[in-house]
């Protein structure tokens, strides 16, 4: 991802997003971190979802703007 400045730059970075694929990188702290591949689902005022399926079976996780502002979660375009 480009670095982004302002939580409304992500917030449109984030639009363009729905229906693509992504990888998202959550940092979990103490050097954890936990890989997630899915779909960028909706995109809300203050979070995003992301559609997984997991052993046949579909997630959802959501996420908000400003743990990409603060890095605590990379997004990554597939």
């Amino acid at each position: 991802m480009t670095t982004q400045s302002s939580i409304e730059e992500i917030k449109e970075w984030i639009d363009l997003l729905i229906g693509k694929e992504v990888v998202i990188e959550v940092n979990k702290g103490r050097k954890r971190t936990v890989t997630r591949r899915g779909t960028v689902e909706k995109a809300y005022p203050f979070f995003f979802t992301l559609r997984m399926d997991v052993d046949g079976s579909c997630q959802r996780i959501s996420f908000n703007y400003v743990d990409i502002l603060t890095k605590t979660i990379e997004v990554e375009v597939l």
